[in-house]
């Protein structure tokens, strides 16, 4: 039979995730002849045979694809035949702009895991296993195409039998690109906190778990950067270690060995436990379950924890030594970039810790934990009935940090561009994306860009995720806020540029994150975003699509007292509020019994020329305050954090009574919660328990927002309702939005794939600007 030949470009994530040996392996066994290549654009197959089986080929590159893989699609063109016999796999060919997905770093897979304690293995106790099916990827990728060379691997040569695995078609670390083992790779050392070597290899980890275990703190180098570890079940090492990070009240994250130990601590859901065991490893919070055996430091007054699994083979050794759930939080000071760099994590950790266990496999682009929240309503469609739960949360999660294990993952547009995008996000949770053809890629967490260190992160995030994905963009997307140090870079780029309002942006990566691109009533409320008029906007109900917004609701505007400073002292908040919900009085009242300079702020809520702002999370702060929690904050939204947590564990749905004012105002429909702020102070003058004060501001603000969205989507002819911004990570204003404007027949849509708070930015004006 005459033989036929073709080509094929596969693309997606198919580069380090074992698909070239998988194309060789699937071709072998169906006779074929040819060569398999990574190139800039994905992997090239050069097939020669018979006509059936260069068909079945095709198909099953698709249908049995490497678990790692992600195939966005597969181009096929006829050839000339070549007459050629055996297949192979060839260097690969950089020519072209880059065009391929960047895999994601992956967890530990079973086998290495088994191989990492069994005795016999010449692997056992190495901490740097891997093979094509896990390890490290985005974090130590220099360039594509995905090659040994272009990876902080490079400098290790591989031995003779790492070579032999690496070349055999059969086994599994054919063509894993960061193979090593103890003859040839990577090694860890146990520093002192000056940089002296205490200890190298096994005796190095060993070390570390006897520091661990004496209540030490250590930092520890990672996959993405180095973090900072305690055994959490000690009340002092964790009080010491909250005391030399500077971070007083922001919970730690957790490591536990198992499922088991993570159910012996939290109250898991099967999607919680889920995402915990993926293989992408984020962090899961959920909620804690009562006398768990740790420290009351690691989560001070909060009723959730932060879990995850061990997802390197050091992790794994760590945990296996000690049998402990350790503290495992971000290698920083408060609010700075996670350390990645060896010299810089000695400079600003080394006065930190009492040991650092690190290694010499370069850490080539940092990458944060990702964080995951359990409990949260998942999308409900049109004809969903509502439900109501007492004491419970729903069993769904929903992305709170994208980072690790997720980024630079593409996402789907619902319609390509020929122009080629850059997105530099806000100044709070930043990330940076960018557009090529069908997908918007997003970068890593990269932090609050107050700090210069994260901006010099983001510098670094804007040219490594360009460089990847081959982007020169045409244009460079930015928020309006003039002083973000994000919108200074877009301005002063030298490129064309569109500046994209906070909260449509919102918007649109809730579209984005769906697939959606049809005008939706979205509902953006989060902290502060700066509206086309020049106040600060963040309680806004939009008309909106990818290609515009119109603004046809807010809630009432009260005065930001102080700026910024209204962020970190929400106790301002709560005069201005009780200001305007109740009268001077009031806010005297308040004011004389939380901070001597009430009058003076008191003063500046009366001028006229004080900015206002529509903030919804200004107004969960200003309750917090009235409810006496959170006068102060040390990190951001605490106060919001600590109201939703006050309530628990009181009946959703029970405080029907709780009620807000809907008013017209040339056109725009004003929610004012006045009201809901009087009953507040109200209550507390009573007595009342915080906790039915919060469950009633929550039900009476939830059900408001749900019937002015409903009745606004119908005045403009739409079925669908948005949410997103980061007040929505609060689970229970989301159940009851979702709940009631599902009863009322709408579609809504909630954050999946993408946080609803400013992590997802840059992904909404990436997809607005490929638009224009």
């Amino acid at each position: 039979m005459t033989a036929e030949r073709r080509r094929l470009r596969v693309s997606g994530t198919v580069q380090g995730v074992g698909f070239r040996p998988f194309v060789y392996r699937l071709a072998v066994e169906l006779g074929l002849s040819g060569s398999v290549a990574n190139d800039s654009r994905g992997v090239i197959v050069d097939v020669e045979g018979r006509g059936e089986d260069l068909d079945e080929l095709a198909c099953r590159i698709v249908d049995e694809a490497p678990p790692l893989a992600r195939i966005a699609g597969v181009e096929m063109t006829p050839d000339a035949p070549a007459g050629g016999t055996g297949f192979h796999i060839v260097d690969s060919r950089a020519a072209g702009a880059p065009a391929v997905a960047v895999p994601v770093d992956v967890a530990m897979c079973a086998d290495c895991a088994a191989e990492l304690v069994a005795l016999t293995n010449r692997r056992f106790g190495y901490p740097f296993i891997n093979c094509t099916n896990c390890g490290p990827r985005y974090t130590i990728i220099l360039s594509v195409p995905y090659d040994r060379a272009a990876t902080t691997m490079a400098p290790f040569a591989m031995c003779a039998d790492c070579r032999h695995e690496y070349e055999d078609p059969a086994d599994r670390r054919f063509h894993a690109e960061p193979n090593a083992c103890p003859v040839c790779g990577p090694h860890v050392r146990l520093l002192e906190p000056d940089g002296t070597v205490r200890a190298e290899r096994q005796a190095a980890v060993d070390g570390a778990v006897v520091a661990l275990a004496a209540g030490q703190v250590v930092a520890v180098k990672g996959l993405g950067g180095y973090h900072l570890a305690v055994d959490a079940g000690q009340p002092e090492a964790v009080a010491e270690l909250r005391r030399r990070k500077a971070r007083d009240d922001k919970p730690f994250a957790l490591m536990v060995a198992d499922v088991a130990q993570a159910h012996s601590l939290c109250r898991l859901t099967p999607a919680a436990v889920a995402e915990l065991t993926s293989v992408r490893r984020p962090i899961v919070l959920a909620p804690r379950r009562e006398g768990s055996p740790l420290a009351e430091g690691v989560a001070p007054g909060l009723p959730e924890l932060g879990l995850m699994l061990p997802y390197t083979p050091l992790h794994h050794l760590l945990s296996e030594g000690t049998g402990r759930a350790l503290v495992m939080t971000s290698g920083n000071l408060s609010d700075e970039p996670i350390a990645h760099d060896d010299a810089d994590a000695l400079a600003r950790l080394g006065p930190m810790v009492d040991a650092i266990l690190t290694h010499d496999r370069a850490i080539h682009i940092r990458c944060d934990d990702s964080v995951l929240r359990s409990g949260t309503q998942p999308t409900l469609r049109s004809g969903t009935q509502p439900t109501l739960r007492s004491g419970t949360q729903p069993g769904g999660v929903q992305m709170v940090r994208r980072s690790r294990g997720y980024a630079p993952e593409p996402i789907a547009l619902v319609r390509p561009t020929r122009r080629q995008v850059l997105a530099v996000g806000a100044e709070l949770k930043n990330t940076v994306s960018v557009v090529k053809g069908h997908n918007v890629i997003a970068s890593h967490h990269i932090g609050d860009l107050e700090h210069l260190a994260a901006y010099r992160s983001f510098l670094q995030a804007v040219e490594h995720l360009c460089r990847l994905t081959g982007v020169a963009p045409d244009v460079v997307a930015h928020d309006l806020h003039p002083e973000y140090l994000s919108t200074k870079f877009a301005t002063e780029a030298e490129l064309p540029t569109l500046g994209v309002q906070h909260h449509h942006a919102h918007i649109a990566s809730c579209l984005v994150d769906h697939g959606r691109e049809d005008p939706v009533l979205g509902v953006a409320f989060d902290g502060l975003g700066m509206g086309p008029d020049g106040t600060m906007w963040g309680g806004e109900f939009l008309v909106a699509d990818l290609d515009g917004f119109r603004r046809v609701g807010h809630l009432r505007p009260v005065p930001l007292a102080g700026g910024n400073q209204a962020v970190r002292e929400p106790w301002r908040m709560a005069l201005a509020w009780a200001r305007t919900a109740v009268g001077p009085e009031a806010a005297e009242a308040y004011g004389r019994g939380v901070d001597e300079r009430w009058a003076a702020v008191l003063a500046m809520v009366e001028r006229p020329d004080t900015m206002v702002t529509t903030s919804a999370g200004r107004l969960f702060d200003a309750v917090a305050a009235l409810c006496g929690l959170r006068p102060r904050v040390t990190y951001e939204a605490q106060a919001a954090i600590e109201l939703e947590a006050a309530c628990a564990a009181e009946p959703l749905g029970a405080a029907q009574e709780w009620e807000v004012e809907v008013s017209t105002d040339g056109g725009m429909t004003v929610v004012d919660p006045s009201p809901l702020v009087d009953r507040v102070i109200a209550e507390r003058a009573r007595g009342t328990a915080v906790s039915r004060i919060s469950a009633g501001f929550h039900d009476g603000l939830g059900r408001a927002v749900a019937d002015v969205a409903a009745g606004l989507a119908a005045d403009n002819g739409l079925d669908t309702i948005a949410l997103s911004g980061g007040v929505f990570q609060n689970i229970r204003l989301t159940q009851v939005v979702v709940d009631r404007v599902a009863a009322a027949g709408l579609a809504v849509l909630t954050h999946e794939r993408l946080p609803p708070n400013d992590g997802a930015i840059s992904v909404g004006q990436a997809a607005i600007a490929a638009r224009t």
